[in-house]
């Protein structure tokens, strides 16, 4: 177990992610996403909000990521060309957490509901965050909530952890 620890450590510092489905039930399931990115947390945070320069446009509704923001108002959203869909709500902002209110993507047409928050913690290096990702789902699918989305729902947001990194660090999300 010590071991698995120590690897644990050298694979963050490689700045590399850990994901995981972190725990799953009959009532729902959590993702936890933890990444060490090459930035101060301000940075990280900031780019975070601008979601529409580093998330998937294949992960959108219009199939294309511009039409993705974070308004004033909190309203994760979307354009679309008659209309938009709201994603997500921003209930909480700090200078290290952003807290959103919903179900993402296809959970949206089931009885789930979802908490998403984002870390941006200090480390010992004050030019990098230690950014923790966490979604927490509950509710009713048909099929099984957890069974069914818990293992897509990792996939999906491990992608746009790795594409928030790479924007952060480089500029460019691919």
């Amino acid at each position: 177990m010590k071991r698995l620890a120590i690897v644990a450590v050298l694979l963050l510092a490689a700045g590399r992610s850990h994901a995981e489905v972190a725990d799953q039930g009959t009532a729902g399931f959590q993702v936890r996403h933890v990444a060490l990115i090459a930035a101060p947390p301000a940075k990280v945070r900031a780019a975070a909000l601008d979601i529409g320069r580093w998330w998937s446009s294949s992960h959108t509704y219009s199939g294309d990521a511009d039409n993705l923001s974070i308004d004033a108002a909190g309203c994760f959203c979307e354009k679309l060309p008659d209309g938009l869909v709201r994603h997500m709500t921003l209930v909480y902002s700090a200078p290290d957490a952003l807290r959103l209110a919903g179900a993402l993507g296809p959970l949206a047409t089931t009885g789930a509901s979802g908490h998403l928050g984002l870390s941006f913690g200090k480390t010992a290096d004050p030019n990098s965050t230690q950014l923790v990702l966490t979604y927490d789902v509950g509710g009713y699918a048909k099929g099984g909530l957890a069974q069914t989305w818990a293992a897509p729902v990792d996939g999906v947001l491990g992608q746009q952890v790795a594409r928030l990194k790479r924007y952060v660090e480089s500029g460019k999300p691919e």
